[in-house]
């Protein structure tokens, strides 16, 4: 099996960052500081060398350390079995960002066929207990690990969508002005149900072909309001949107579709619902996720992604705490965890790089 690791970071004027350099050698990245340090800020650059907008999902003018606001660069080498590639991003005068791979400008998706990177974070604690879209989001980060190009069919699916939500809101009911939209919508929302699909059912083969001391996750694809069947096919999402305009028109919206999905999971030993099983099994029922997709990634494209881990600790004991540093390091990822102190990393030993992340008069400073 190749390895996708980062052999060299590089950060400029990102957040409380003035300036960063790592040297990587592949292995786990242990990184830990007291509160505020700005560990978290290195695990957002990263999140950048793939497609989106980062884990915190702000604006490219968000990311700039203030009070300069010049912009900011992210810049790293990535090897990628027997290649390597040097990938930079930045923003100047809070413009959208720019990606550049080898020298040459870079569309997003290609970027995301080079760096393949997921992340859990401590807000992601409450997925299963809050609403969908941040479980569409989380499911979505996983599928586009496996399809970079769904990305781009879910823009064109949500431009064409507000769109007709703006129609809608305006009351038009003149079909003439909806049937291109909607035949927009159709083909590209039918590629994104298949492509959640297709990952949904990697994630399920993952867990149960592995011996793993993290609970298996059943997973369910849910269409609108929680229902279990939906329109799935180009023609049958067509057909949906033109018979709901009525519905739509009443409540300003789009009703039906990939945007009202979410994404059901039971505790499957326990058949528990996930939003019914304690904080500490929801949180082991992520991190048996994130750990299915980076081995059904290394089945699939012979490498697992990049894994960034923030306060990977909360909420696991320290027998769980053990089996992930295990299973991180069979799995052979390069994974970035973030820690208030180097005792929570103790049982990675010599297996893993550590970082300590200080901070004095609103500086980050690195010191590997």
């Amino acid at each position: 099996m190749s390895r996708l690791f980062l052999r060299d970071l590089r950060l400029s004027h990102f957040r409380s960052h003035k300036g960063a350099r790592l040297s990587l050698d592949g292995r786990p990245v242990a990184i830990h500081g007291r509160n505020g340090a700005g560990k978290t800020n290195i695990l957002e650059a990263i999140s950048l060398l793939s497609p989106g907008r980062g884990m915190r999902r702000v604006a490219a003018a968000e990311m700039t350390r203030r009070p300069e606001a010049l912009g900011w660069k992210v810049a790293a080498l990535v090897e990628q079995g027997d290649r390597a590639h040097e990938v930079e991003t930045w923003s100047e005068g809070g413009a959208a960002r720019i990606v550049k791979v080898d020298g040459k400008a870079a569309t997003q998706v290609q970027l995301g066929r080079i760096a393949r990177v997921l992340w859990l974070l401590p807000s992601m604690d409450r997925l299963w207990i809050e609403g969908a879209e941040g479980r569409r989001r989380f499911l979505d980060r996983m599928t586009l690990s496996f399809e970079p190009g769904h990305a781009d069919v879910s823009i064109t699916y949500e431009k064409a969508m507000r769109e007709r939500n703006r129609l809608l809101k305006e009351q038009i009911d003149d079909p003439h002005w909806y049937r291109a939209l909607e035949a927009q919508m159709a083909a590209a929302g039918a590629e994104i149900i298949a492509n959640r699909a297709r990952a949904v059912a990697a994630l399920q083969a993952a867990q149960a072909d592995a011996e793993t001391s993290f609970p298996v996750a059943a997973l369910s694809l849910l269409f609108a309001d929680g229902a279990e069947r939906g329109p799935e096919s180009e023609e049958a999402l067509a057909a949906g949107f033109s018979e709901g305009r009525p519905a739509d028109l009443r409540a300003g919206r789009t009703l039906l579709g990939p945007h009202r999905a979410d994404l059901g999971a039971v505790y499957a030993a326990k058949g528990v619902a996930a939003k019914d099983c304690s904080t500490g099994e929801q949180k082991a029922l992520l991190v048996s996720l994130i750990l299915a997709n980076g081995r059904a990634l290394a089945a699939e494209i012979g490498a697992p992604p990049i894994l960034l881990l923030d306060e990977v600790a909360a909420h696991l004991d320290a027998e769980r705490r053990a089996a992930l540093y295990d299973e991180i390091c069979a799995l052979g990822t390069q994974a970035f965890m973030t820690g208030t102190g180097p005792e929570l990393f103790t049982d990675l030993g010599e297996r893993a790089q550590r970082v300590e992340v200080l901070e004095a008069n609103g500086v980050s400073e690195v010191r590997a």
